[in-house]
């Protein structure tokens, strides 16, 4: 039997990652990217799942000398966002914080180690739990929960995520042209190693 000529050949269906990847890449290209952006920055920091690293890096690959707007907007919206989440944490404990934790820490260990933090270092115990691979929305729920410092919390949240977004952009500015392309091919494989270094925060959490 012959082979299927070239174009009678489906395309490979593209996995839920690469998906899920084109998807948000997808508002780098619309005129409100940048609102996107914010919008999706704020609500990782109380309940939504996906980080917003993947439209920082977006952007900055289509715009790169915009960098530190792109970075500040990011910051700005997880700060927000941030905020957001503790006040859910203090006034809806019931009916939406315990469940919302519940899904990102089943056993409690990680809320424990951020009230050890806490107790022990005051404010430099929120800075650690803010700059750590924990999910930030455990961070900033729980930190309603206790009734932690808000303003503790706004500032250790403006050094810490801002830390990480304004490294992120730093490096696409920096290298954009060539870590796109690798990033594009091995998609999958780097989804499943930050995967794994999230895993590897969580244990490193409860062994330390």
């Amino acid at each position: 039997m012959d082979p299927l000529p070239a174009a009678d050949i489906p395309d490979k269906k593209p996995g839920p990652i690469r998906r899920l990847y084109d998807w948000t890449l997808s508002w780098a290209e619309r005129p409100h990217g940048l609102h996107a952006l914010f919008w999706i920055a704020f609500a990782e920091s109380s309940f939504f799942p996906i980080p917003p690293d993947l439209l920082l890096m977006a952007l900055c690959f289509g715009a790169r000398k915009k960098w530190l707007k792109f970075a500040a907007v990011c910051t700005l919206g997880s700060v927000l966002g941030g905020i957001a989440g503790w006040l859910i944490g203090w006034g809806l404990r019931d009916p939406v914080a315990l469940p919302l934790l519940n899904m990102f820490d089943h056993s409690g260990h990680t809320r424990e180690k951020i009230e050890t933090w806490y107790d022990a270092y005051g404010f430099l115990g929120i800075l650690i739990a803010a700059i750590t691979p924990i999910p930030y929305k455990v961070f900033t729920v729980f930190s309603g929960m206790m009734n932690y410092s808000l303003p503790a919390l706004i500032v250790a949240s403006i050094i810490g995520r801002g830390f990480r977004f304004f490294v992120v952009a730093a490096i696409i500015r920096a290298f954009g042209a060539t870590v796109r392309p690798f990033i594009e091919k091995y998609l999958e494989w780097i989804f499943i190693a930050a995967t794994a270094l999230v895993v590897l925060g969580f244990v490193a959490v409860k062994l330390l």
